[in-house]
């Protein structure tokens, strides 16, 4: 089966589709981990990504943004020094009327009769400014960690930015 291109589902055109007690063969989230790196301890610096427009992210995007965004952290930074956190979840599930082409398509496809569609994949409906991965870390890591996130956005239909916050860190232990 081949994917429609992500332009196709980019957009926020309809109202949310994420009643699944109510739909039936919903593909599960291709989203292995939503937390990775050491989850133990605390960081005093939040770098985050936050998208510039409101769009919908398909599941593959955020495990393809969180592969590379992991990857370059584990390469460059290593596991002890970065907590990495993705903020959204792909709750809108999204449906395809699913064209037969060929020869005799006409005699088996419907055309736009119950034209409803079937559950295809899922996305995350994000708005202006929320933030989509943090990653959490040292001082001296804080280049690393933006060239890292940068390169994950790459993998999203919307552009973004990085932004930078001191978090007081307490380390009376």
């Amino acid at each position: 089966m081949v994917r429609k291109p992500g332009k196709m589902y980019r957009n926020l055109a309809k109202k949310a589709y994420t009643r699944r007690k109510y739909m039936g063969g919903v593909p599960g989230s291709k989203i292995v981990q939503f937390e990775m790196g050491n989850l133990s301890q605390e960081f005093p610096v939040e770098i985050s990504l936050e998208v510039l427009e409101s769009c919908q992210i398909r599941h593959t995007a955020l495990e393809a943004a969180r592969i590379a965004i992991n990857r370059k952290m584990m390469d460059q930074v290593g596991r002890a020094n970065f907590h990495f956190k993705i903020r959204t979840y792909p709750h809108h599930v999204l449906r395809e009327n699913k064209q037969a082409t060929g020869a005799g398509a006409d005699r088996v496809s419907e055309g736009m009769r119950m034209a409803f569609g079937k559950a295809v994949g899922t996305a995350a409906r994000v708005q202006p400014k929320q933030k989509v991965f943090t990653v959490y870390t040292n001082e001296q890591y804080i280049e690393k960690s933006k060239d890292a996130l940068r390169h994950g956005g790459y993998k999203l239909p919307s552009p973004a930015r990085l932004v930078i916050e001191r978090v007081p860190v307490d380390n009376t232990q």
